[in-house]
Order: structure tokens, then C-alpha cells, then sequence
């Protein structure tokens, strides 16, 4: 019997063992389901979060794709307007070649004419004294006519005097001048 008393405290001890193995079991099993429930409630919330953040990365993405859309209809756009100002630079140094082309050749043209064109403002300035000359006759003329037919009688120290001579010493005549163009003729 004391075998028998053996075994029934060794099923005893056995049967208290898995007892408290069976108990130490559904305390962690207990443990490990609350836990996976606070992680499958944290897993809903990220998965609405993800939810929402897919919903705004689509939108996104669709924005992206309608202002890339607007910045290549804007940008052929302003290809035509760049288009546009080169074609105006392109005129532009068209222009300054046929003015620079203009200027070459007047100053080539000048150049060659210089001395005829020395001489028509030589022969202006004499043109200029002689109708300048020819006035001022015209004016001696016009008062001594009107004094002498007026004055002559009645005051003779105040009768103009001739013509041809000079009122004053200096008669507004520049005798450079008008000698200007008979100097060169001299000189040759």
C-alpha cells in the first residue's frame, strides 16, 4: 500500500500541478487577450487613419495631376510668348544691322563728299551775307527815299547818306564770313 499511497499523492501532486499550470495558463491567456484586443482596437484606428490619409493622398495626387496639367497649358502658353519676344529680338538686331548699314554709308557717302559739302556751306554763308547785304540796301534805300522827300528841305544836316556807303562802322556785315568762300578760290 504504501505504493499505492505513492501514487495516489503522486496523481495528486500531478493533478495539482496541471491544476496550476491550467490556471497559469488562462491567466496569461487572459492577459494576451486584452492586450490583442487593445491592439485590434489600435489596429481600427490606424486602419481608419490610413483610410483617411489614402482619401487625402488620392486627392492629392489628383490636384497634382490637374495643376500639372494647368502648368503645361500655361507653360506651351508662354512657349508661344517666348516665342514671340525672340522673334522681336530677332527684329531688333535686324533693325540695328540696316541702321548701322544706314549710318556706315552716309558716313562713307559724307567722307567722300566732303569737300563739295564745305563748299555749299561756304557758298550758303556768302548766299546768306549777300541777301543780307541786299536787305539792308533795300532798307537805306526805302528810308532815303522817304526822308529825302520829307527832311531834305526843311533840315539839311539830317539828309541820309549815299547809298553805297556805310552808315556805320560797323554795318552788321561779317567781312570773314563773306570773304569765306573767295579764300579758298585764292588759295588754290
Amino acid at each position: 500500500m504504501d505504493w499505492q499511497i505513492i501514487l495516489y499523492i503522486a496523481a495528486g501532486v500531478a493533478a495539482l500541478a496541471f491544476l496550476i499550470l491550467c490556471i497559469a495558463i488562462a491567466v496569461v491567456l487572459f492577459s494576451v487577450k486584452k492586450n490583442l484586443d487593445h491592439v485590434a482596437k489600435t489596429l481600427d484606428g490606424v486602419e481608419g487613419q490610413i483610410q483617411g490619409i489614402t482619401r487625402e493622398s488620392t486627392d492629392l495626387l489628383h490636384k497634382t495631376n490637374r495643376l500639372a496639367e494647368d502648368v503645361q497649358g500655361k507653360s506651351a502658353k508662354l512657349n508661344s510668348v517666348v516665342d514671340a519676344v525672340q522673334g522681336i529680338g530677332k527684329s531688333m538686331n535686324n533693325l540695328n544691322a540696316s541702321v548701322d548699314r544706314v549710318t556706315n554709308s552716309i558716313t562713307h557717302n559724307i567722307s567722300q563728299n566732303e569737300d563739295k559739302i564745305s563748299q555749299v556751306v561756304q557758298w550758303s554763308n556768302v548766299a546768306m551775307e549777300v541777301a543780307d547785304k541786299w536787305q539792308m540796301r533795300q532798307k537805306r534805300n526805302s528810308a532815303f527815299n522817304t526822308k529825302y522827300s520829307t527832311t531834305a528841305e526843311s533840315d539839311p544836316e539830317n539828309l541820309p547818306v549815299a547809298v553805297n556807303q556805310s552808315v556805320t562802322t560797323n554795318d552788321n556785315l561779317d567781312e570773314n564770313r563773306v570773304n569765306a568762300g573767295l579764300d579758298d578760290e585764292r588759295n588754290k
